[in-house]
């Protein structure tokens, strides 16, 4: 049976795109589809942080950290006034080094993002089969058989994988029978969109939030990319009722006149959405020859969900490469489950503890943790690492210490594998280097490292 190309991903925004586009790099051919006929409009979910800049770095697509635009100060007012209660930043200020090249966090839209994905994906001559929809799909040892709806019309497609990238709610993990443990948080309802208005007196350099999160507030940061007048909002609160404004323009703007005391001219609300917090994971990201990515939703304070999906597929693209390309066996692709889960409970964990500081508290100016950056993720615990430092039995722990984290950025792509010599000089690693000539450049790759440069 021909499989052409052998991976089937499904979901077309940034975690599906990424799942693409590494694979791509890696020489494996891919056929992406998502069943929505044009793609998602507006900012969503715009936070991009450090270690997903490293991420996109390494996929050579710098247009989003060019792009991409720091997270702004935020403003907090007295109730009902225009009166300056509190000016912070949501993130700390980390300045940037050789080894750590983005530390400043970027909001980029959702919107751009998927449009510069798509670009890559075309260089590879590669595109997005909109309005096609996964209906079904059998596995076998050796295959995997998908069932497609475009138009009315039914296609069988035989492949040899297929990523499911379709989010909580799509039918990859629901036909897995994957369990997706957690919570439905009632008390954390709110609206999310984008709308284009002015607002005399405020100053677009800045993120404000007026009111409380218990009773009435609202959250607004300026994005060009929605127009010249663009703002990203967020409304929450318990003394309204959120399920009903989210299908009202005209109440949607009834709360934003009450909470910003000043005139406002309102040009065109371009999207909303009620949102409902849920705290869930799956209990793994693989079976068999189909695998998900992003199995996790949570409560956006701590702007994670798009981070983690795209991560998730980039730990598995170049496992399932390798894989394809018979250069390691099969049960490499088990280290996906073993090194994303951990990643994934510990993150889940801390965006939780913000959403519960912020409900407790009532207000939502909450500085971020810098572990938000997620520069200190690791998979030194994983059955491929050897590492003489982990203490057999000790509880997995899937993060370092900001302050440990180390890289040797430029190093490394993901389309091949890097090996580190440590010696006094490249002389004194001669013998490793001549061992290491058996292996194809194009897959394994070495570099000199001077024994005096220390690493954790």
């Amino acid at each position: 049976m021909n499989f052409t190309p052998p991976v089937l991903v499904v979901g077309a925004g940034p975690t599906g795109l990424v799942a693409a586009l590494t694979l791509l790099q890696n020489g494996i051919p891919v056929r992406i589809i998502d069943k929505e006929p044009n793609p998602n409009i507006g900012q969503r979910g715009p936070a991009i942080w450090p270690r997903s800049l490293d991420l996109f770095s390494f996929l050579n697509v710098p247009e989003i950290n060019d792009l991409g635009k720091p997270f702004p100060v935020i403003r907090s007012y007295q109730p009902g006034t225009l009166e300056l209660m509190k000016e912070y930043p949501m993130v700390p200020h980390i300045e940037p080094t050789p080894a750590i090249p983005f530390y400043v966090a970027k909001f980029i839209g959702q919107q751009l993002l998927d449009v510069i994905l798509r670009r890559h994906l075309e260089k590879f001559s590669c595109s997005v089969e909109m309005d096609t929809e996964l209906r079904s799909f059998e596995q076998s040892d050796e295959s995997v058989t998908a069932v497609l709806e475009k138009n009315g019309m039914l296609e069988t497609f035989n492949t040899k994988w297929l990523i499911g990238a379709d989010g909580a709610k799509g039918i990859v993990r629901k036909q897995l029978g994957l369990t997706f443990l957690g919570e439905t948080r009632d008390d954390a309802l709110m609206i999310t969109g984008d709308i284009r208005l002015t607002c005399v007196g405020l100053d677009r350099s800045y993120w404000h939030q007026f009111g409380y999160f218990k009773e009435r507030g609202l959250s607004i940061r300026p994005t060009d990319e929605v127009g010249e007048d663009g703002w990203q909002f967020l409304i929450f609160g318990g003394d309204v009722d959120l399920t009903k404004a989210a299908q009202s323009e005209e109440l949607v703007l009834e709360i934003i006149t009450s909470l910003i005391p000043t005139e406002i001219t309102f040009t065109k609300v371009i999207w909303m959405s009620e949102f409902r917090t849920n705290i869930r994971m799956v209990n793994k990201f693989s079976e068999g020859r189909v695998f998900v990515a992003g199995g996790i939703v949570h409560s956006p304070t701590g702007g994670q969900g798009l981070n983690s999906g795209v991560q998730d597929v980039f730990n598995l693209g170049w496992k399932l490469a390798l894989v394809e390309k018979g250069l390691a066996d099969k049960s490499l692709l088990e280290t996906y489950n073993a090194e994303r889960l951990p990643v994934i409970s510990e993150m889940l964990e801390m965006t939780t503890t913000i959403l519960n500081q912020t409900l407790k508290t009532g207000n939502i100016s909450t500085t971020r943790s810098p572990i938000l950056f997620m520069l200190g993720i690791n998979c030194r615990f994983s059955d491929i690492v050897l590492d003489e430092f982990v203490i057999p039995g000790k509880p997995v722990n899937a993060y370092w210490r900001e302050s440990d984290v180390k890289t040797l950025f430029g190093l490394y792509r993901p389309w091949y594998h890097t090996v580190l010599v440590f010696a006094p000089s490249h002389t004194d690693a001669t013998l490793t280097l001549g061992a290491l000539e058996a292996y194809d450049k194009s897959i394994v790759r070495s570099v000199v490292i001077p024994a005096f440069i220390f690493i954790r």
